[in-house]
């Protein structure tokens, strides 16, 4: 008998779909696993297997949209075509990543000193773009079927396209799932209970087709419409996440994980932190302060150390620059966390000292 629990689970929402893994911490990551395109997760893109999953959920999405837009043509059904739209987006995931890999993987050059990462940033956009105006055909379409409404053909078919895609989106999510899993990526994870949710869209094409087919013909254009304002729901989530990271934008606990990551190295205290994305690499500037009083290799020990701590905190981390300073210097910051308080807002003046030579001779004092 099925249970609450065991529905609650099929969704993502049970204990078995959480994933422990990671450094030995429990710490937010600040990744958004929304539902949205264009924007590649690190915890899938630098795993060989994950790719691989993202490839074939590609192809299986692809053939699931291929046989609904045949359909689509043969019977003229709007909620359909609203549906076969919203599994091409699904699958237009793979293209930035797969851009990623052909160009991000290119060396630097004298033009490109960093690569071409935000060749990412520009796949995203553009796939943002197609899926706008792709929800616009589509709600255009279902508005105007509401307005002159037309007899839509093949119901069977329909009813059998709809059940294809549920099918479809119901292996990709099982398929997404498992691997997710093998590779602790909690993201692929998402991706897959979001296909499964998915799958729902397609089967309400098939309570449209049954609608109509019992004498309710406005039941198939509603239901286009109400698929066409969930895909406008994934443009603006879309949207948000490639244009914030276009922008240099990170999630608030990237530069969280990097102040705790300091926490683990005795000596140092961060003034400063700053992060952003380059493709679906994350680069850090580190601002640390140290007692002054060291030495040199001391300080670069320490610095090193936290190097290696913020390595292993955030995994899609590639590269991250620290800065040396001194507590008395740390005041200048305006985004630190105080490495040193003094107590109040200014510098110390120097103490007064003698001046005598050849060209001066006095008291040398601060006014």
């Amino acid at each position: 008998m099925v249970s609450w629990k065991n529905i609650l689970e099929w969704f993502g929402f049970g204990a078995s779909a959480v994933v422990h893994g990671g450094h030995g911490h429990d710490h937010d990551d600040g990744h958004d696993h929304g539902h949205t395109h264009g924007v590649i997760d690190p915890s899938i893109a630098t795993t060989e297997h994950g790719i691989w999953a993202v490839k074939w959920s590609f192809v299986l999405l692809a053939i699931t949209a291929a046989l609904q837009l045949i359909v689509v043509v043969a019977s003229g059904s709007v909620a359909l075509l609203a549906d076969t739209i919203h599994n091409i987006a699904d699958a237009t995931t793979a293209i930035p990543l797969w851009i990623a890999f052909v160009l991000v993987r290119r060396p630097p050059t004298r033009v490109f000193n960093y690569g071409l990462g935000r060749v990412e940033d520009l796949a995203g956009i553009a796939i943002v773009l197609i899926i706008l105006f792709s929800a616009i055909v589509a709600g255009y379409e279902a508005i105007d079927r509401l307005i002159h409404p037309q007899p839509i053909t093949q119901l069977g078919w329909v009813i059998a396209a709809g059940l294809i895609g549920f099918l479809g989106n119901e292996v990709v999510a099982v398929f997404r799932i498992r691997v997710g899993r093998e590779i602790s990526s909690t993201a692929l994870i998402a991706d897959g209970y979001h296909a499964r949710t998915d799958g729902l869209t397609s089967l309400a094409v098939v309570v449209g087709a049954i609608g109509v087919w019992f004498g309710f013909p406005l039941a198939d254009p509603i239901v286009g419409l109400l698929i066409t304002l969930a895909i406008f729901g994934i443009v603006w989530q879309s949207a948000r996440a490639v244009i914030t990271r276009a922008l240099d934008g990170v999630e608030p606990g990237v530069t969280d994980e990097v102040r705790h990551a300091a926490e683990h190295v005795q000596g140092v205290k961060v003034v400063e932190a700053r992060a952003r994305w380059l493709g679906h690499r994350l680069h850090a500037d580190v601002a640390i302060a140290v007692d002054p009083t060291i030495p040199v290799s001391e300080a670069t020990r320490l610095a090193d150390h936290l190097r290696a701590e913020l390595m292993g905190h955030l995994a899609p981390l590639r590269t991250a620059t620290i800065t040396i300073t001194t507590p008395e210097d740390a005041n200048g910051f305006e985004l630190g966390t105080g490495a040193h308080d003094h107590g109040h807002d200014h510098h110390h003046a120097p103490k007064p000292f003698v001046v005598e030579s050849e060209l001066a001779k006095g008291r040398l004092c601060h006014r």
